[in-house]
């Protein structure tokens, strides 16, 4: 069994690092609006799969693990073939384009919620209604596509004005023109480094800059990622009802799809009008996410439904932060090798805060109050805690720890601020000549839409 989860949970670095790679090398001015996207329908993607669980199999637990075993694998069969690394060339219109996808997805996550809270307030909820929120879930969830025809077909229309308009002169001068004589940079490897030092795997591994993102991420996801993984107990523990634990146990992934579209759309708008740095924005959400581990570790009514939202959007708004700053201080050349080291922060902090501290804490208040009320442990029963002081001594060494991973996080802020006061894509918007005329052609775009 530990083999199955091992493999199923890794499963899912396979299948980002296709996508999300992909799609980032494709749109390197656009990164971190297209992190945001991608990692906000992650966010998403357990509250849909949920969803169309309960539609499809109701409440049986083998099905579920048979949904979760054929599902994802079919679709990145379906769409193995659909990725691909292509032609930089950037259209005027792409961050509306990718506005309109976060539209979409915001109403998504909005249907989600109003489902999931729905269904948790109303008894008896249907098959019937199960199948109509079913439906209305997929169709926004391939909604985008509508997007893309559409951005398709106005490329096309361009393209046969452009054709029909430009000189056979100035054809037959873009023909004879030498491709040597401009030279063509590669979009990988123009990336923008800092200091424009060409890294490899192993010197940004080693490098001070990864080591201080590294530990920033072990505390900063480690506590968020420990908070959401016990949100249940800490709700049990404090004396919440079954259906209020459940309810905001299930709105955690909304919180999380809030803050990492929040994140990639919010840094980078900040950072190509204020050339605000995206690391100062990682160690501002590393300070709020403290806020939210004090308010478990001194817990008061109704504190958990406001420490699930915090740390819901904390946890998900660091994770676009974490990639586009690694592909901006090292580049694109190595971005899927670099960008996975980066994720194993998250189990490694999770260990540390969840198991070692949480965990140990949690038990021996447990034992302490058994004790003190003359009980014994009955075997293979699970030991249980009651009250505010189950929790207390972890999450203040936890807010602790993220608040060290905060200053940390700021050395980084220190290290790089005269890169992010440079134009960091310079390289990306070079004039570029091609065999294909592709760039003329994106020129021609861009003349006729003015």
């Amino acid at each position: 069994m530990c083999l199955y989860i091992c493999i199923g949970a890794n499963s899912q670095a396979f299948a980002t690092t296709g996508a999300l790679i992909t799609c980032v090398k494709n749109f390197p001015e656009s990164r971190g609006v297209v992190l945001g996207l991608l990692k906000g329908f992650i966010g998403l993607s357990g509250a849909i799969i949920t969803q169309l669980y309960l539609t499809f199999y109701g409440d049986d637990s083998k099905s579920l693990i048979l949904l979760i075993a054929v599902l994802p694998a079919g679709i990145s069969l379906l769409s193995v073939h659909t990725i691909r690394i292509m032609k930089v060339v950037r259209q005027t219109n792409e961050l509306k384009v990718f506005y309109n996808f976060l539209y979409l997805s915001l109403v998504l996550a909005g249907l989600l919620m109003t489902i999931i809270i729905v269904e948790k307030t109303v008894p008896g909820f249907s098959t019937n209604e199960y199948i109509g929120s079913s439906v209305l879930i997929i169709i926004l969830l391939f909604s985008p596509l509508v997007v893309v025809v559409k951005e398709e077909i106005r490329l096309w229309k361009f393209e046969e004005q452009y054709e029909l308009s430009k000189s056979s002169t100035t054809m037959e001068a873009t023909i004879e023109l030498p491709p040597s004589s401009v030279p063509e940079p590669d979009p990988i490897l123009t990336s923008p480094r800092r200091s424009q030092s060409y890294f490899t795997i192993l010197q940004a591994l080693v490098s001070i800059d990864m080591l201080i993102l590294f530990l920033a991420t072990t505390f900063g996801v480690g506590g968020t990622l420990t908070a959401i993984d016990n949100l249940g107990q800490i709700g049990s523990s404090l004396g919440y009802s079954t259906t209020g634990i459940s309810t905001f146990v299930s709105l955690v992934s909304i919180w999380s799809y809030l803050g990492r579209v929040f994140s990639g759309f919010t840094s980078e708008i900040l950072l190509q009008k204020y050339s605000f740095p995206r690391p100062l924005m990682l160690s501002f959400i590393l300070l709020i996410s403290c806020v939210g581990h004090l308010l478990i570790a001194f817990a008061f009514p109704g504190s958990v439904y406001v420490a699930s939202v915090i740390i819901g959007f904390c946890f998900g708004a660091q994770w676009p932060l974490l990639c586009a700053v690694i592909s901006e201080i090292f580049g694109l050349k190595y971005f899927s090798t670099l960008n996975n080291f980066g994720s194993i922060a998250s189990p490694i902090g999770s260990y540390i805060l969840n198991v070692r501290v949480a965990g140990h804490l949690y038990d021996h208040e447990a034992h302490r109050q058994m004790k003190a009320l003359g009980l014994t442990r009955a075997e293979g029963k699970a030991l249980t805690c009651h009250g505010a002081q189950c929790y207390r001594r972890a999450f203040i060494i936890i807010a602790a720890t993220t608040m060290l991973g905060t200053l940390i996080s700021l050395v980084l802020v220190w290290r790089t601020r005269k890169f992010y006061k440079s134009d960091i894509y310079k390289n990306f918007r070079e004039p570029r000549v091609s065999e294909s005329g592709n760039g003329i052609l994106a020129s021609g775009l861009r003349d006729a839409e003015k």
